[in-house]
C-alpha cells in the first residue's frame, strides 16, 4: 500500500531518516493489515496448502507476548471495506491480478506471497484470546490510525509508506526494523525493550533542502499513491533538474522520488507548487486535475473518527457510515470484527472482491461452490431499511438486486453479475434481522445449506455447523468427493475437541488405558 518505492528509498537512507528506539512502557497503534501479512510472510509458514493456521496463531501470540513483556500496550486497527468513493478501484484490480500471479507461482512450486483465506480471521481470534484491544474500521484505516496515535502521542507500527507522509507526533516504526524476536534487557533496571527504528519526517524534509513539510501530501499524490495515477506527471518530471547524484538513485521509482522531492523543495508551499504542476498540462485539464489532486491530498489530514471512544466505551461513530443509513447492529459487528469487510463492500458498493487462493488455475475458482450462500447473503443485505451507496434517495431498485463479484478466471480477473435471492417478508428489513428468533435464523441457515434438521439431531452441538457445511459441500462440489476426502475432513473436525479433552484438567485422573480409549473415540 501507499507510495510504491518510498519505503525502500527511506530504508536505503536509514542513517539519515531514522533514529534508534528502545521501545518499552508505551502504547503503540498497530496497522493490523500490515502486521498479519508481515507475520504470515516472514515466519517460514507453509502457504501452498490452504494455510498453516496453528503455526500462524503461535507466531501472532509470540509477537504480542513480546510486547507485553516490555510493557508495551498494543492497540490494533484493521482496515474495513473499500472506500465508498471507489477511487482505488483500479489499484485494487491491479493488486488482484498480482495476487493471482503469485498464487499461480505457488501452485506450481515457485515462490510468492498470498495470505491463506482465513489468516485474518485467525489473527482476530488471537487478538480476542489475548484480550488485545482492536477495532475494524468501516473503510481504510490509515487516517484513523494517525488520528488515534496523535491523540495518545504514541508511535505507529506499520509497513505502509503513507505513514512517512502523515504528520505523526511520536513517529512511525516500520515493521522491517521492529525486532520483536530480539527482546533486550536494560542492565541497570532489568527493564525489557524491543529494538526499533523511528522514521523522522523532519529529517526527510531537511535532506531535501529544508522542504516545507506541507508539500509531502502533494508529493505523495504526484508520485502516484493508491488513489491517484497521473501519466501526465511524466511531463512534469521531464522539466525537473535533478541534483548531483540523483541519477544514481536505485531504479526508476527511486529516481522519480528523488526528482519530485528535489523539485518540490523549490516552492514555499503546496499552492505555489500545485500552480507550477498545472502549467505543464493542457488548459482544458487543469481545473479537473487540480480538484483531483486537492481531494487526494485531503487523505493525509486527520480523520473525524475518534477511535479512542471505541476503546473506552465500545462506541464506533463513523460519519461516512452513518450518512449511508447502515443499521447500528451492522456497524457495531463490523467494528468488533464479527463481520468481514466483505459485508460492508456488498452493502455499500454492491460489489465484492473474492480473495485469491492457491489452487489449480485451469479450474474454476473455489469460491464458485459457495455462490448460492453468497446469493442469500446478498438477499439479506439488499433489504437495508435506507438507500445505500450512490443510488438516488427515492429510487426503487429492481428485484432481485444485482451484485458484482470480482473473481478469478484462469489467470486473470473478471467481474461477474450475481443476483440476490428474494427472501421471505420477515427478512425485509436488515435493521431488524437480529430481532428474529434463533429458531427462525437457524431455519434460514439450514435452508441455505440445503440440510434438514433431522440430519443434525444426533450430532453434538459443537459439530452441527461443521457437519451441515460439509453436507452442503458434498452436494455442491463440482468435483465429486471421495471417501478419503470425507475421512480427512471428519478427522480434522474431531482433532480439536479431542485435544481439548486430553488437555483438560480432568483427564489427568484417568488411567492411561482409559485416556487412550477416550482419545480413540
Amino acid at each position: 500500500m501507499g507510495i510504491r518505492g518510498l519505503m525502500s528509498f527511506v530504508e536505503d537512507h536509514s542513517n539519515e531518516f531514522f533514529t534508534d528506539l528502545k521501545l518499552r512502557d508505551t502504547k503503540i497503534i498497530i496497522d493490523g493489515y500490515a502486521l498479519f501479512h508481515r507475520l504470515c510472510f516472514n515466519s517460514h509458514l507453509e502457504l501452498r496448502y490452504g494455510g498453516d493456521y496453528d503455526a500462524f496463531a503461535d507466531v501472532a501470540q509470540n509477537f504480542f507476548e513480546s510486547l507485553f513483556s516490555c510493557n508495551i500496550c498494543p492497540y490494533v486497527v484493521l482496515d474495513g471495506g473499500c472506500d465508498i468513493s471507489d477511487k482505488k478501484l483500479t489499484t485494487l484490480k491491479d493488486r488482484a491480478r498480482e495476487k493471482i500471479q503469485a498464487a499461480h507461482s505457488l501452485s506450481v512450486g515457485g515462490s510468492g506471497c498470498v495470505c491463506p483465506l482465513l489468516t485474518r480471521e485467525v489473527f482476530i481470534q488471537v487478538l480476542v484470546r489475548l484480550r488485545v484491544p482492536f477495532v475494524q474500521c468501516f473503510s481504510e484505516a490509515d487516517r484513523d490510525i494517525m488520528t488515534l496515535a496523535n491523540h495518545w502521542n504514541c508511535p505507529v507500527l506499520s509497513s505502509d509508506s503513507d505513514f512517512c507522509i502523515f504528520d505523526l507526533k511520536a513517529g512511525f516504526c516500520p515493521l522491517n526494523s521492529f525486532q520483536w524476536r530480539n527482546v533486550n534487557t536494560i542492565k541497570s533496571t532489568q527493564g525489557r525493550y524491543i529494538p526499533a527504528k523511528c522514521f523522522s519526517r523532519d529529517a526527510l524534509c531537511h535532506y531535501f533542502s529544508n522542504m516545507n513539510k506541507d508539500l509531502l501530501p502533494l508529493f505523495a499524490v504526484l508520485c502516484g499513491n493508491d488513489h491517484v495515477h497521473l501519466p501526465s506527471m511524466d511531463t512534469v518530471l521531464s522539466q525537473v533538474r535533478l541534483p548531483p547524484g540523483a541519477a544514481s538513485a536505485k531504479g526508476r521509482r527511486h529516481y522519480r522520488i528523488v526528482g519530485l522531492l528535489s523539485w518540490l523543495s523549490r516552492f514555499a508551499g503546496p499552492t505555489e507548487a500545485l500552480d507550477n504542476v498545472l502549467k505543464y498540462l493542457p488548459k482544458k485539464d487543469r481545473e479537473s486535475v487540480r480538484e483531483l489532486l486537492c481531494c487526494s491530498m485531503e487523505e493525509y489530514q486527520p480523520s473525524q473518527v475518534m477511535l479512542q471512544d471505541f476503546f473506552r466505551r465500545r462506541t464506533y461513530a463513523c460519519p461516512e457510515a452513518l450518512g449511508l443509513g447502515v443499521p447500528e447492529w451492522v456497524l457495531v459487528a463490523l467494528a468488533r470484527g464479527q463481520l468481514a469487510p466483505f459485508i460492508s463492500d456488498a452493502l455499500v458498493l454492491r460489489r465484492t472482491f473474492l480473495h485469491t487462493q492457491v489452487e489449480d488455475m485451469q479450474q474454476p475458482n473455489a469460491h464458485r461452490v459457495s455462490l448460492p450462500i453468497r446469493q442469500v447473503m446478498y438477499g439479506l443485505l439488499s433489504n437495508a431499511s435506507a438507500p445505500l451507496g450512490s443510488a438516488p434517495l427515492n429510487a426503487s431498485p429492481p428485484r432481485p438486486l444485482a451484485f458484482s463479484e470480482v473473481e478469478r478466471i484462469r489467470k486473470n480477473i473478471k467481474i461477474s453479475i450475481v443476483d440476490a435471492v428474494n427472501l421471505p417478508k420477515d427478512h425485509s428489513d436488515l435493521s431488524k434481522l437480529t430481532e428474529l428468533s434463533s429458531a427462525r435464523r437457524q431455519a434460514l441457515l439450514l435452508e441455505t445449506l440445503k440440510v434438514k434438521q433431522t440430519v443434525l439431531d444426533p450430532i453434538p452441538p459443537s459439530l452441527k455447523l461443521p457437519i451441515a457445511v460439509s453436507c452442503y459441500w458434498l452436494q455442491h462440489s463440482e468435483v465429486k468427493a471421495k471417501l478419503h476426502h470425507l475421512q480427512a475432513l471428519l478427522l480434522g473436525m474431531l482433532q480439536g475437541p479431542l485435544h481439548a479433552i486430553i488437555d483438560s484438567p480432568g483427564i489427568v485422573d484417568l488411567a492411561p488405558r482409559q485416556a487412550q480409549c477416550l482419545a480413540a473415540r
